[in-house]
């Protein structure tokens, strides 16, 4: 599956990136798509076959499912 991980700041999109290649799950950082609403207009595209709930850190605000282009499935959003 793909997944659009949205963050509260761009330091938060940084770390979530290294931490994904320490685990070596492909990570791309990119702008947010414009569907798609963002504090610091950064996200992180990743391919993840594993439970959502386990990408989700205090930086994160919300995580979409890619279901296809322009269409987003929102899997987990902050109560912040």
């Amino acid at each position: 599956m793909t997944y659009i991980i949205v963050f509260f700041t761009h330091s938060g999109a940084i770390k979530f990136e290294k931490k994904m290649q320490k685990l070596d799950i492909p990570c791309l950082l990119q702008p947010v798509p414009r569907k798609l609403s963002s504090s610091c207009g950064i996200c992180a595209k990743i391919t993840f076959n594993g439970n959502t709930d386990d990408l989700v850190e205090s930086e994160v605000e919300s995580i979409y499912k890619d279901i296809s282009k322009n269409q987003y499935e929102l899997m987990y959003m902050s109560s912040n």
